[in-house]
């Protein structure tokens, strides 16, 4: 069978009953699908086609499909491996995808955290060795935020360095009156510093810094009361940086 030659290739792979299926993308355009940025399908393939194998041609036949999908549409195959297949990278694309993610990471923790004692951020470079310390694995993550959370979350729990979630800033307004039967639980449970109150009879403005693992309690709870909350700030932090 004569092989296909295609350039500049990513594959995108799922494997379906017994047999895995294959389709041939063009670099980069299929996170740009995935995310909802590149809308054309035909912009994102290569060839509109379902393969066994793509770098020896050999096109998926039609029973082959209809065991495997229960339908021989080969767009709505094609959609489908799309959303549920696995992206091929080369060891280069693949390790470079690895340190794009791997600083994306380490940015945001830098961003979302502080020394606790000094109340400033630490700089990238000094997570980094935090983590690898700890032996964390931020390579083939789909999700940068979601890794970062659970590198945060490790950290926070370890200590090889003094590390806290950066507290977030927010805003209340609420009725006085329904702001007065829930003052003090809000005073202990949910206010670790307050910024600002305001009260003009009937209505009080508050500002104040909640630490990130109560704010969804909070919001409920502003909520329940008819009160409106706005977030003004997800990671409150102070200027500088500490140095190495």
């Amino acid at each position: 069978m004569s092989q296909i030659k295609l350039t500049n290739v990513s594959l995108v792979r799922m494997k379906k009953g017994k047999k895995r299926f294959e389709i041939a993308c063009y670099q980069n355009k299929v996170n740009d699908y995935q995310n909802g940025v590149e809308k054309d399908i035909d912009e994102v393939l290569q060839i509109s086609q379902v393969f066994l194998n793509v770098s020896k041609g050999q096109v998926a036949s039609t029973e082959d499909l209809k065991a495997a999908f229960n339908t021989t549409d080969i767009d709505a195959i094609i959609k489908e491996i799309l959303k549920k297949g696995e992206i091929q990278l080369s060891e280069k694309e693949r390790t470079l995808q690895n340190e794009k993610l791997h600083n994306e990471i380490l940015s945001i923790i830098s961003a979302k955290c502080i020394n606790p004692k000094s109340k400033k951020r630490y700089p990238p470079t000094m997570i980094d060795k935090a983590l690898k310390e700890l032996k964390f694995n931020s390579a083939n993550a789909r999700s940068g935020k979601s890794k970062a959370l659970e590198a945060i979350k490790l950290l926070v729990e370890k200590q090889v360095i003094p590390i806290a979630r950066a507290k977030m800033r927010v805003k209340i307004n609420m009725n006085n009156k329904e702001y007065k039967k829930i003052q003090e639980e809000f005073t202990t449970e949910f206010i670790s510093n307050l910024e600002s109150e305001e009260n003009n009879g009937d209505e009080i403005e508050i500002v104040f810094l909640v630490e990130p693992e109560n704010y969804k309690k909070l919001v409920d709870k502003v909520k329940n009361k008819n009160g409106k909350i706005e977030l003004l700030d997800t990671a409150v932090i102070q200027e500088g940086e500490i140095k190495l």
